[in-house]
């Protein structure tokens, strides 16, 4: 038994004793780790390869303007190359505004007063320049007309429209996709407001409704969506509040009652003066009759 176990260790033995045999093993590790390495890099080029394929599957419209998914976040920024270089020539008719505001808000032709409904910028130069999409968006209207000085629009979110007046060389038609930024037109003159110069109107309108330009510069355009919803609730708040209410509660508080109430005092007056006999002055109706009839009679004496 002894010598039936001893002949595989002195067999492995006298294997590992040869010239090849480390080298034979050296071999086959190598072998070994590296079929394990080959093996590793496919599983990682595999993965990288699907991975490649997904991006691309999202990126193949990446070229292409995501107007709907982005205007929203977008800062709306005034519609020229350089707003420091830029003044405003008129302002726009703010119904809260002083006086004096108001009046310089208004546009004068054709011998009557229109408010303005956007902002009239020009550069300080009184060149030309050209006139920038706001926000991106997609052209909805151009118009040539020659009183405004023709006209671009372009639709955004949530009912919000950006108005471009006063402008000329359109470049842009129904149904283009603009980004922000994008040059659309160049600034030119109007007939109705022609003390501007060279300028472009610009208006910013939510639900067809004209906003202060100004008010949303540098904000984003979620801002106007915002700032309409809460004039809207302050609109709506007096009349929850009660104000109709207070208006009726005088006449329903008693102002019909007294007005009924009143005649009743003034016939019973009445009807104790004629119980007692005597007029407003305090005299005897029936006195005042005598006497009358005592002077007839003396005048008729006399004349006999």
């Amino acid at each position: 038994m002894r010598e039936e176990e001893k002949k595989p260790t002195s067999t492995i033995r006298r294997i590992l004793k040869q010239r090849w045999a480390l080298s034979a093993i050296y071999i086959a590790s190598a072998a070994i780790i590296l079929a394990a390495a080959f093996l590793l890099q496919n599983s990682f080029d595999d993965s990288a390869k699907d991975g490649k394929e997904e991006s691309a599957e999202t990126g193949k419209n990446y070229g292409e303007p995501s107007v709907e998914v982005n205007s929203n976040l977008e800062t709306i920024k005034m519609p020229v190359a350089d707003a420091d270089k830029s003044v405003i020539k008129k302002q726009f008719y703010d119904v809260n505004a002083d006086e004096k505001a108001q009046e310089e808000a208004l546009v004068f032709y054709n011998n009557r007063y229109e408010q303005n409904k956007g902002i009239d910028i020009a550069m300080e130069d009184g060149k030309s320049f050209d006139v920038k999409a706001s926000l991106s968006g997609n052209v909805t209207k151009v118009q040539d007309d020659a009183l405004l000085g023709n006209l671009v629009e372009v639709e955004h979110e949530d009912g919000v429209v950006t108005r471009y007046q006063s402008v000329k060389d359109i470049k842009v038609a129904v149904g283009d996709k603009v980004k922000q930024g994008q040059a659309i037109a160049t600034a030119g003159k109007s007939q109705i407001n022609e003390e501007a110069g060279v300028h472009v109107h610009f208006e910013i309108r939510k639900d067809n409704i004209a906003l202060n330009p100004l008010d949303f510069v540098d904000k984003q355009a979620s801002a106007i969506q915002s700032a309409t919803e809460a004039e809207a609730e302050k609109e709506e708040t007096p009349a929850v509040e009660g104000s109709e209410a207070d208006k009726e509660t005088p006449a329903v508080e008693g102002s019909e009652a007294d007005k009924e109430e009143t005649p009743a005092v003034d016939e019973t007056d009445e009807s104790t003066d004629l119980e007692s006999g005597t007029d407003e002055e305090g005299s005897v109706p029936g006195e005042d009759t005598t006497e009358e009839s005592d002077s007839l009679k003396d005048s008729l004496n006399q004349s006999n």
